[in-house]
């Protein structure tokens, strides 16, 4: 049987990780944490907006089981600061991994982060807690990846490469092999990552 999962944030990001969430048939979504403003509405036709973060502990009582849903553009820090709130309150956020990707079983993958569609995880890659792999990114190889890093749609990052936390990599970027990307960096989409930054 299922584990119920209630997700906090319904906008856009909220709708591919439903996606992910449904196809990986390891939780039920039992229902979605937003702004007031939408309470009531629903996503995709059929997942309801249950409450907003005051309403987390109410829930949690019955279960314990959360993920976070809010995108990470500019700025992880929402994302983030929701994360380190939960564990305070020692609710589980799992990883979630799309049965579409390729995830090697030499690779490690810390809590809260999820795996889109068609993303690869090579052997040796250790991803952080609470990031984003999205669709059809690479991460090769040896790769270290931090925390509350969004590694966004078809990014390639080579061999050995160590990128800090907070980091926000634009879509179909490349990283070169064995560079160190520093903290908090924000990468343009479409830029080629040759040196330490």
């Amino acid at each position: 049987m299922n584990k119920d999962l209630y997700l906090i944030g319904g906008g856009g990001h909220c709708k591919s990780c439903i996606d992910v969430i449904e196809q990986e048939k390891v939780f039920q979504i039992k229902g979605i944490i937003d702004l007031e403003k939408n309470r009531g509405t629903q996503i995709l036709s059929k997942y309801r907006v249950i409450g907003t973060d005051t309403d987390i502990d109410i829930i949690a009582k019955t279960n314990p089981f959360f993920f976070l849903t809010i995108g990470h553009m500019k700025d992880c820090s929402t994302r983030k600061n929701l994360f380190i709130s939960l564990l305070k309150k020692k609710l589980k956020i799992p990883v979630i991994i799309s049965p579409m990707a390729i995830v090697s079983k030499y690779s490690t993958i810390d809590e809260g982060t999820i795996v889109m569609h068609n993303a690869v995880v090579n052997a040796g890659a250790k991803l952080g807690k609470n990031c984003i792999i999205n669709t059809g990114a690479i991460v090769e190889h040896d790769v270290e990846i931090g925390n509350f890093c969004h590694i966004s749609t078809g990014v390639i990052i080579n061999g050995g490469t160590k990128i800090a936390d907070n980091t926000f990599i634009g879509s179909n970027s490349v990283c070169k092999e064995n560079i160190i990307i520093q903290n908090e960096k924000f990468i343009h989409c479409h830029s080629r990552i040759i040196s330490n930054s």
